[in-house]
């Protein structure tokens, strides 16, 4: 397994196209598998987008429940439990096509499959798996996952539920508030998170669904998206939990969470995934359809730029998060190889890309929401409307920023978690960033470089935007070493240069794969697309050096800096950006819909 990149090591570390996954590797049977759900999605939810959008939360219900007939949420549960075994990747795959159409039924999906049933998959005893799992996997049940209280949200360790052993020890008596909770309305058990005494972690229990039991729930919430998602607030009142229901060991609850959450993260990236591909289609269709001035309006630049940017961040967001799934697999499969039991393979193969987990959360996220409102922008004034797809789609699109982890938290979470890895030796950045100091003290190459194979500047672009993330980071480290996590608008600059590196060489890596497949003469669009994509991350890596620079380093260190970061964010020969933009969009026009 030594040969397996390990997560965080992209940044060190060169990587080969040839060795990287991308959604044009997908095997015939994973084809079928997305044909499948593209197909259910396209009869059971998109014509009945203004159900969900009027918080019909029965058929939300509903639809999941055809869902488990299809198969579809047993994707990731073993066999042995009622599921069918998949790999990693076709469990993004599965999330990535069914919760396009809209975030209500995105959400219940999301909840049920990931934080609903995985953390038993995982953490749960065999009698726990033996009795719950084949119920949630067929869609017999619906799980639900009560973290969050009132007071207590990024800090989930906080909570004030409490969980007390009774007298005769057979069980615990849970009390506590929690709130919003997806699924609740209709779920039959809850992973439920409690603190037993004065321990430092939560524990975790499985608790039915019983009102009887001390369960009470409140009304639904009117949220501004994913209005036909169940949200409530759930109390329970010295709730009876046998002791065999607690989930894993005492105290391991905040371990639970923050592994379910590794996984939630790039599950939500590969989720927001077909939300883009539809609100661009959509978005072509309608300027291809609308004319103004005796002319479509597709065929104006300001709409054409939108429409090349919506699909370039499209297409990133895919390159980047099949890659990453395809990395966790890859390491679930050597730990499994090695005689791993699934359970610890796959918690430890997600773990160790929680960096890239974190990376995708952010970026697709915050891509999607672009998406949408450029989306609104073309449509003009019937963008805004409830007749139009799009200001549903703008709505769903704004949680993503949210749950999982706010942004805020995964972007410095991902810098943080890598500095952790280096300090444990795990990857290392000590080496580079010490060479990339010594290369600024030394003369600079004024040799032609040969750029004549395809991504030769580019990818040589790219090594130098990671060595002005070492240069940034390993001089902060040095700055202020233990005490840098209190230094979040630094975490949060260098935390946009790491995501843009890795978005950006995945969607070139992908890119030079497929040319070397296709030939370069059938993928224009997409070589477009990548130089485009690397265009906007240099200058994002440039600004955000720059502001991390300038906060802690002065005089001769901050010029010599500073000169360092023009270094590596200057190209040798400039792309002509609205020549992209325009081959971009005249495939997407031509084709009237996202055809990458």
């Amino acid at each position: 397994m030594s040969d397996i990149t390990r997560g965080g090591q992209f940044l060190v570390k060169e990587t080969k196209c040839d060795d990287i996954f991308t959604p044009e590797d997908f095997s015939e049977e994973q084809i079928m598998m997305r044909e499948s759900v593209k197909e259910f999605v396209e009869k059971e939810i998109w014509p009945n987008k203004s159900r969900f959008e009027s918080k019909d939360f029965k058929f939300t219900e509903e639809v999941m429940k055809k869902a488990g007939e299809m198969g579809f949420l047993s994707v990731a549960v073993p066999e042995n439990y009622g599921g069918m075994g998949m790999g990693f990747v076709d469990t993004c795959l599965v999330c990535d096509y069914i919760s396009g159409a809209t975030g209500s039924f995105s959400t219940a999906f999301g909840a049920h499959t990931g934080i609903g049933t995985m953390p038993i998959t995982l953490y749960g005893t065999e009698e726990q798996k033996q009795k719950y799992v084949p119920k949630l996997a067929s869609g017999e049940w619906f799980g639900a996952y009560c973290l969050t209280e009132p007071g207590a949200g990024s800090d989930a360790n906080s909570g004030k539920t409490k969980a007390v052993l009774s007298d005769d020890g057979t069980h615990y008596k849970i009390t506590g508030q929690k709130m919003w909770i997806s699924n609740a309305g209709f779920c039959s058990l809850f992973i439920v998170f409690a603190r037993i005494e004065d321990d430092k972690n939560i524990t975790g229990f499985i608790v039915e669904n019983d009102a009887t039991n001390g369960i009470t729930l409140g009304e639904e919430e009117h949220k501004l998206g994913i209005r036909a998602s169940s949200t409530r607030q759930v109390f329970f009142n010295e709730t009876k939990v046998p002791v065999e229901n607690m989930l894993s060991e005492r105290g391991n609850g905040f371990k639970i969470a923050m592994n379910a959450l590794n996984v939630g993260r790039i599950k939500l990236a590969a989720a927001c995934l077909d939300a883009q591909r539809r609100v661009t289609t959509n978005a072509v269709i309608y300027a291809n359809e609308r004319v103004q001035f005796n002319t479509p309006i597709s065929q104006f630049g300001a709409i054409r730029y939108k429409l090349a940017e919506m699909a370039t961040s499209a297409y990133a967001g895919e390159s980047a998060t099949y890659r990453a799934a395809k990395s966790i697999e890859d390491r679930i499969n050597a730990r499994v190889a090695e005689g791993v039991s699934h359970q610890e393979a796959e918690l430890k193969g997600v773990e160790e890309f929680a960096i890239e987990c974190s990376i995708l959360k952010v970026a697709v996220s915050e891509d999607v929401q672009n998406c949408a409102d450029e989306g609104i922008q073309i449509y003009g004034g019937m963008g805004f409307s409830e007749d139009t797809p799009m200001e549903s789609a703008w709505r769903d699109a704004r949680i993503a920023r949210i749950y999982e982890g706010t942004n805020e938290i995964n972007r410095m979470l991902s810098v943080g978690m890598l500095i952790k890895k280096a300090m444990k030796g795990h990857v290392d950045l000590l080496g580079p960033a010490m060479k990339v100091q010594e290369e600024l003290m030394g003369i600079p190459s004024f040799d032609a470089p040969d750029y004549s194979e395809l991504f030769s500047e580019e990818k040589e672009m790219v090594g130098k935007l990671k060595k002005a993330f070492l240069m940034v980071a390993g001089a902060a480290v040095q700055k202020f070493g233990m005490d840098l996590d209190a230094h979040q608008q630094l975490l949060m600059a260098a935390a946009d240069m790491l995501i843009e590196i890795y978005m950006a060489e995945s969607t070139i890596l992908r890119t030079e794969k497929l040319a070397k497949k296709e030939g370069e003469a059938k993928v224009v669009e997409q070589i477009a697309m990548a130089k485009l994509y690397l265009y906007k991350a240099v200058d994002i890596v440039a600004l955000r050096g720059k502001e991390s620079i300038i906060s802690f380093a002065d005089g001769d260190e901050q010029r010599m800096m500073l000169m360092g970061l023009r270094r590596f964010t200057k190209y040798t020969n400039m792309p002509n950006i609205v020549g992209l933009r325009e081959t971009i969009t005249s495939k997407l026009v031509a084709e009237n819909s996202y055809c990458f």
